[in-house]
């Protein structure tokens, strides 16, 4: 009975220790399986939040390079008006110099004059200009005057006006006047001498190219 009792004792134990082994080996399993999904999940998040970050680097780089290209046209629009405005504020003096050169002055007058006595639908007309233009135009009148206002009585006035050069046309009853002065023709043509000095310092190609 003893010998019974202690064969069925031994029989339990093996089989205890047999399903406590099993039992470990299947929580070793467990437990590695655990640790493989978690190092998985683990490299997932590494790459998600790396890409993550590679996106966050890109677009503040895109951000940054956006950022100093506006800032280098800013740049290149100032020093491009710069250039401009001082062609233009040089214009006077260069006006002033063609004025003294008769043999390239008068035709331009003769021109100005054809012009506006040509546009202005009055027959009777005043002619004005500058003290120093006076002497000149009287000297020349009659020719100018038959060659290049054909149908109308243009007089010139002998009271000189403020100008750099060039002459002012009014009709004989003061309503209607063309300004084809120095001063008249660069504020009527301002923004034509903007995109002419522009064209010369800026050709098209450049321009272009750096748009």
């Amino acid at each position: 009975m003893n010998d019974q009792a202690a064969g069925l004792e031994s029989a339990l134990l093996a089989n205890a220790q047999k399903l406590a082994e099993e039992y470990r080996a299947d929580a070793g399993k467990v437990r590695q399986q655990i640790i493989e999904d978690s190092n998985k999940r683990l490299r997932a998040d590494e790459e998600r939040e790396l890409l993550i970050a590679k996106a966050q680097a890109e677009r503040l780089y895109q951000q940054r390079v956006q950022a100093a290209e506006l800032e280098l046209r800013g740049e290149l629009e100032r020093a491009r008006w710069s250039l401009i405005k001082a062609v233009l504020d040089a214009l006077p003096a260069r006006l002033a110099e063609l004025a003294q050169d008769e043999s390239r002055y008068l035709p331009l007058l003769r021109q100005w004059l054809r012009e506006g006595t040509q546009q202005i639908e009055r027959e009777q007309l005043v002619v004005r200009a500058g003290r120093r233009d006076l002497p000149l135009l009287k000297r020349e009148w009659p020719q100018l005057c038959h060659e290049n206002a054909e149908g109308k009585m243009v007089r010139l006035s002998d009271e000189p006006i403020d100008s750099l050069g060039g002459i002012l046309i009014d009709s004989a009853d003061d309503e209607v006047r063309l300004d084809n002065t120095f001063e008249g023709r660069m504020e009527r043509l301002d923004e034509a001498l903007q995109r002419a000095v522009a064209g010369v310092l800026i050709p098209a190609d450049r321009a272009s190219e750096s748009r």
